[in-house]
Order: C-alpha cells, then sequence, then structure tokens
C-alpha cells in the first residue's frame, strides 16, 4: 500500500491526518492544473482548497481500487470550470510571466528554462485568450495526458463532442501562436 492509499484509508477511518497527506503529496499539480484553465493564483488555490474539502466530506463514496489523483485532478478540472463561469471576467496575466513560468516549471534544470521561455510565455499567453473550457480540454489533454475517452468520461460530454472541442482549442491556440509570431 502506497502513501496515498494509507491516506486515504486514514480519512475514510475518522483521521483527518489523512487529508494532510493527502493535500502535501497532491497540492501542487492540483494547484497548476486550476490555475492553468483559471488564470487566477489565488482563484487556483481556492478552488484546491474547496475540491479537498469537498473529498473529505464524501471521502466514504471515494472507490479505493481505484487511483486517488485521477479522482482529485477531474475534481479539480470540474470546479474550475465552474468557478470560471462564476467569475464574470476573466483575470487577465499582468505581465509577471517569470513567476508563472516558474510554477509551470518546477523542477526543469536553469538549461531547459532558459531555452524554454520564450515558447512557454507565448502558449501561456495564447492560452489566456482561449475560453475556461478550451482551456480545461487543453489542460487535461496535454498536461494531464488524459486520453479522449477519459476527457468524455471527465467531462460528461459525447467523444465527437470532445474531439470537435479539442480540435477547436487546438486551432485556437494554433492561430493565437502564428499571430503573436508575425507580431515579433
Amino acid at each position: 500500500m502506497d502513501e496515498t492509499q494509507a491516506a486515504v484509508q486514514r480519512l475514510k477511518h475518522g483521521d483527518i491526518g489523512g487529508l494532510e497527506t493527502l493535500f502535501m503529496r497532491h497540492q501542487v499539480r492540483a494547484v497548476r492544473t486550476a490555475f492553468l484553465i483559471l488564470q487566477d493564483e489565488a482563484a487556483a488555490q481556492d478552488v484546491v482548497q474547496e475540491t479537498f474539502l469537498r473529498i473529505y466530506q464524501r471521502i466514504h463514496q471515494f472507490d479505493e481500487t481505484q487511483p486517488f489523483e485521477p479522482y482529485l485532478l477531474k475534481s479539480v478540472v470540474h470546479a474550475s470550470l465552474n468557478a470560471a463561469r462564476r467569475y464574470t471576467k476573466i483575470v487577465p496575466l499582468d505581465g509577471d510571466l517569470a513567476e508563472i513560468q516558474a510554477l509551470l516549471d518546477g523542477t526543469n534544470s536553469p538549461e531547459a528554462q532558459i531555452e524554454a521561455s520564450q515558447h512557454s510565455q507565448q502558449i501561456l499567453f495564447a492560452l489566456t485568450k482561449l475560453s475556461p473550457r478550451q482551456r480545461a480540454v487543453i489542460v487535461q489533454r496535454y498536461y494531464l495526458e488524459m486520453s479522449e475517452q477519459e476527457m468524455s468520461t471527465s467531462l460528461q460530454a459525447a467523444p465527437g463532442t470532445v474531439k470537435w472541442l479539442l480540435n477547436a482549442a487546438r486551432a485556437r491556440l494554433r492561430d493565437l501562436l502564428r499571430s503573436e509570431r508575425s507580431n515579433q
């Protein structure tokens, strides 16, 4: 039994320390996922905290035979989309892309960060121009590496709808990146 499974067991038996273990182990990836959809770090942290609270309240419904992280990240994506619907405006990036880049890069070597910095900044900027739903499918496919079938289940949408959403999001992202390159 790994640390996550043990933490889920502890939580199911009423030991709140299990929640702390789950939070410490999965918080960074969950916040990154929410941030990529919401484009607002504070909102992303709020969404993740709310998601962990809901998991705590409903832990008895969690099937222990399934891996925890996909369950958590699916919940974070849904909560992020719901939060995006609640916000009437998307908060634009204020130009401090270095902090966001550090959040996304995590453990890359300094050399790799320098090489990828300009391209990553262009992608981050282009992501801000996508709708929250388009950002969600991009995050699920390329950051969470979910299959289209997993995305279909997660989004509760037909596989054809997921393919359409993903193609539309990729096309929009491609157009935005081409436009950005031609403006330089």
